[in-house]
């Protein structure tokens, strides 16, 4: 069994420390082995141009931010998947981190920017991948990503048990839409949005919570409410995300025909 959750809450834009600490005294002294965190947390989501996301982004390798939430996942012995504003050589990236007690363990870089962030970021150039927790094949992916199929299948193709989805929602499809995708891959989601706004200049966008776990077989386990903080956590079990039956005769995987699919490769 592992015992996963997520933490729900609202940003404020442009305070890194402020949004870092929040999530620092949240999570000290919480007994689990995996957390998810939303899209972007402690930058905030709304930037008005690229120059912004400039001043808030952080190298992950020489951050005062990822080390204190390492220095959090060292002290309580569980591992953090959550959103951050990554710079590398001068791109700049809407990224996920898993950092467990020995430090960074993976990174993905969003791969399907959502409306203006193509303005802000450089498009992920990594293909995603699993690494294991406890025993338990994760996989990432952010937000938007949710609306390509494509992606959540590569995934759950390589193996993953669970899927960590920082998000920050604006649109009102993914939740329902994750039901779906869980059961089309017989998987666990773990989908840690955002509430509240993000009031800037160029006008204000307002994200709709409702974080969720869903299980294999599309089973809702919790949905949290859209404008209210929310610390959640269950035990699942990753094994029954291992077997793909959905009858004695059919597979999910095994009964793909990708030679007739061929427009999707």
């Amino acid at each position: 069994m592992l015992k996963v959750g997520y933490f729900q809450f609202k940003p404020q834009f442009g305070n890194i420390k402020k949004n870092t600490q929040k999530v620092i005294k949240t999570l000290h002294g919480i007994s689990a082995d995996l957390i998810v965190l939303p899209e972007l947390p402690f930058t905030g989501y709304y930037f008005k141009d690229r120059y912004e996301v400039k001043e808030l982004a952080e190298n992950p390798y020489d951050s005062v931010t990822i080390d204190l939430l390492h220095s959090l996942c060292k002290t309580n012995d569980f591992y953090l998947v959550t959103g951050f504003a990554e710079e590398d050589q001068n791109k700049y990236y809407n990224s996920s981190i898993v950092l467990g007690p020995e430090g960074i363990v993976n990174i993905y870089r969003k791969l399907h920017l959502f409306n203006e962030e193509k303005f802000w970021f450089d498009p992920g150039d990594k293909p995603p991948k699993i690494i294991e927790i406890r025993g338990t094949n994760v996989g990432m992916m952010i937000c938007f990503d949710w609306i390509f199929p494509e992606l959540m299948r590569d995934i759950s193709l390589q193996g993953a048990d669970v899927i960590c989805h920082p998000s920050n929602l604006v649109l009102s499809f993914c939740q329902q839409t994750m039901i779906g995708r869980c059961i089309e891959n017989n998987v666990f989601a773990i989908t840690c949005n955002r509430f509240g706004s993000d009031n800037r200049p160029q006008g204000t966008l307002k994200f709709t919570g409702k974080s969720q776990i869903v299980a294999p077989k599309g089973n809702l386990l919790h949905r949290a409410l859209s404008q209210r903080e929310d610390l959640y956590f269950t035990e699942i079990d990753p094994c029954t995300a291992r077997d793909k039956k959905v009858t004695s005769n059919n597979d999910i995987f095994e009964d793909r025909r990708p030679e007739y699919y061929k427009n999707l490769y």
